[in-house]
């Protein structure tokens, strides 16, 4: 039987109550999304965002979803919450939407990619989340058959590839980092090691992984992309032994050269937080070029 209400309601306004509104939500009710990949973090970026906020309130609304059990999730805005609740706001803008957990996920990473500075290790996460999330729901299609499971992850990696940044086989090399054991990761963050390195290092098992940190450690250095490979395919061979990883990080590159050091802090505030390791040393250069050129017009003019 009809409702009343429905029987008694204009299509208008039936299509009406359809319409997502904002609605203001306390930031303490909204629970961050869960393993969310995107680091939140309280540097100069937030301060501002913090400042801004105090002047102006959050003007972009966040999106929510509501939870089973109350209260709501967020979806797109984590950085907006926290810098509303440093700001000791009790109301924000927000859109609720009803999303399934796949749904939530592809529209959370999406949201984040097209920040201007992504970490390695949060670009590797993303990707993974939205991979498996675009490949449950390409299994289960409506009004069509189930696809093969080799043709389903194909057909997901082509439309991860097709609506991201980065191509296909980036985003497979990416999401190979996700098999790297926490410290070394975080080596690729700092830029210590290498992208493509870090990549082969992937393929070791999580005790070679161990090893490998604890040589790196001992012997203050890092494994250049053929170092990486070596030890990929003695892993492969069940032959990559500690003595074998000492062995190979050991070896003189053939294109070492005498590196200098400057104490990170010295330079830090120069640079936005997670600027990748080249781009600083690029700058660097860049600005001692300008230099060298201003100091060589005054010596002209002299």
């Amino acid at each position: 039987m009809t409702p009343l209400d429905d029987l008694f309601s204009t299509e208008e306004s039936r299509a009406e109550s359809q319409l997502e509104k904002v609605v203001t939500l306390n930031p303490a009710e909204i629970s961050d999304f869960p393993n969310h990949p995107f680091k939140v973090k309280q540097d100069e970026a937030m301060a501002e965002m913090v400042d801004s906020v105090r002047k102006y309130g959050v003007l972009v609304p966040a999106l929510v979803r509501p939870k089973e059990g109350g209260g709501y999730e967020m979806v797109a805005g984590h950085r907006r919450k926290f810098a509303a609740a440093l700001a000791e706001l009790t109301e924000i803008p927000c859109i609720v939407r009803n999303l399934t957990d796949d749904e939530a996920t592809i529209i959370m990473v999406d949201s984040n990619l097209q920040r201007e500075t992504i970490l390695p290790s949060e670009k590797a996460f993303a990707y993974k989340m939205k991979l498996d999330a675009m490949k449950r729901q390409a299994g289960r299609p409506k009004n069509s058959a189930p696809l093969e499971p080799n043709l389903k992850g194909t057909r997901s990696n082509e439309e991860l590839a097709a609506n991201s940044p980065d191509s296909r086989s980036q985003i497979q090399r990416f999401i190979r980092l996700t098999e790297l054991i926490p410290p070394v990761l975080q080596m690729v963050d700092d830029g210590k090691i290498a992208f493509r390195p870090a990549v082969e290092l992937s393929y070791l098992s999580k005790e070679q992984q161990e090893s490998l940190y604890s040589t790196m450690e001992c012997e203050d250095c890092t494994p250049s992309l053929a170092q990486a490979i070596k030890m990929k395919e003695f892993s492969k061979d069940g032959k990559l032994t500690d003595e074998v990883i000492l062995s190979i990080m050991q070896e003189e590159k053939p294109n070492q050269k005498e590196q200098f050091k400057m104490p990170k802090e010295r330079i830090s505030k120069y640079f936005a937080p997670g600027t990748p390791a080249q781009k600083i040393e690029d700058t660097i250069v860049k600005a001692l070029e300008l230099y060298r050129k201003r100091e060589r017009q005054k010596s002209m003019e002299r």
